[in-house]
């Protein structure tokens, strides 16, 4: 049977704040504060909780190894040499953001009846560009069944940022859906990641018909406001398209296309009147996740801060309270991930399939995650200043977490 599975990322025992994100406001803001590595991971591993007592499907993927020593080898130096933002480069836990891990097109979409992932090559920053080979090697494992179909990433000339630049609408999650690949031109002063050119290979890797398959521009607004991913500013779930109005180059032919291809669509616009894009980019609004539970309530699971900002949560309650397609909230506290630039949507990936085709060593139920949340009150250390990313003691302690959350999940062929 065919559902909806949020894969979400572990956050790793080096997360800290080295501000390596040029246009993620939140990472560029708390750059050179304290971390607290363990209850970051902790805080996930809640949000997680909270999607099983929805009845959702979940699974997860695991930090990677840190610091990358093959990646600065490949740079002729080592990580007690490397000058400190090499290093910091070297050490970043950012592949938590699941998000970023791949784009991926159910079975129901594509022409050979396979769920197609192709890893993101993430090229446009560098803490992030050597991520793809760790999370092409879970990928073919957690997917190695022949239900799936996994990909390598698209040749680096140009940028892909995976499914935080993607979005799938369709009657029911089982049902074959429309793609929509968003696309960056130009953010002012700071990049846009997604290139046409990359989103439009995935598209024919993926052998997606192109009669229900869309290409839309960011807006250059959203990208200079902080929405260096589209899932700042939008969100789709099933038949619903959740978006600010500043969101798209072109809001009214994505969302005449939707319309057409997308049986019930529902178009749901905050206006940048009621909420300003600002607002909407410093509380992750959209980069909440939209949900289909198993009581039929679509739920969209948001961030404290969204009940912090005025203008977010007074939207909210009028949503809620009147007929609109999104009935409940679900507030979690992922205030660690938040204040490096990433939300609920970004720690996890939406992956349509049957969870029994997927490795049962990457699935969870909450007394695997009681032993996740042990290992990691056991060995994830409490806090991380950048001043310390050097230090032996540290980078031993990061190794040793790392390599107890593999013996506890028997995936020491990941190591």
């Amino acid at each position: 049977m065919l559902r909806e599975i949020n894969f979400d990322g572990i956050v790793g025992p080096s997360h800290n704040y080295a501000g390596l994100s040029l246009g993620n406001l939140a990472s560029t803001r708390n750059a050179g504060h304290v971390s607290q590595p363990r209850a970051a991971a902790l805080q996930g591993i809640d949000k997680m909780r909270a999607n099983l007592a929805l009845g959702l499907a979940q699974g997860l993927f695991l930090p990677h190894p840190r610091p990358h020593a093959h990646w600065l080898a490949e740079l002729g130096t080592t990580y007690d040499e490397a000058d400190p933002a090499l290093a910091a480069n070297a050490m970043s836990a950012s592949a938590m953001w699941a998000a970023n891990a791949a784009t991926v097109s159910p079975a129901p979409d594509t022409a050979d009846g396979q769920c197609h992932l192709t890893v993101a090559n993430l090229r446009t920053m560098p803490h992030r560009s050597h991520e793809w080979p760790a999370t092409l090697a879970q990928l073919r494992i957690a997917f190695g069944s022949d239900a799936f179909r996994v990909h390598q990433p698209v040749p680096p000339a140009f940028g892909d940022e995976g499914a935080a630049n993607h979005m799938r609408l369709a009657g029911a999650h089982g049902e074959p859906g429309v793609e929509v690949f968003v696309y960056g031109v130009s953010g002012g002063a700071f990049p846009a990641r997604q290139h046409i050119e990359a989103s439009r290979a995935v598209a024919r890797l993926h052998s997606l018909p192109p009669e229900r398959t869309i290409f839309a521009a960011q807006s250059e607004k959203a990208i200079a406001a902080g929405a260096f991913h589209n899932d700042v500013v939008a969100v789709a779930n099933e038949r619903v398209l959740f978006a600010h109005e500043k969101a798209f180059a072109d809001r009214d032919s994505l969302v005449a296309q939707l319309e057409r291809l997308v049986p019930g669509f529902e178009y749901v616009e905050v206006a940048d009147a009621e909420v300003p894009i600002e607002d909407a980019v410093r509380s992750y609004l959209f980069n909440a996740q939209l949900v289909s539970p198993a009581d039929g309530e679509m739920t969209l699971v948001a961030p404290t801060e969204c009940r912090e900002t005025p203008s977010v949560w007074n939207w909210i309650e009028r949503h809620v309270a009147g007929n609109g397609p999104i009935r409940r909230v679900e507030i979690v506290d992922v205030r660690q991930s938040m204040a490096n630039g990433g939300g609920p949507a970004c720690l996890r990936l939406r992956v349509v399939a049957d969870p029994a085709a997927v490795d049962p060593r990457f699935m969870v139920d909450e007394y695997k995650l009681d032993q996740i949340a042990d290992v990691i009150r056991q060995h994830w250390p409490v806090e991380i200043d950048n001043s310390d990313l050097q230090e032996r003691s540290l980078i031993e302690d990061v190794v040793k977490a790392r390599s107890a959350l593999l013996a506890a999940l028997d995936l020491n062929q990941l190591a």
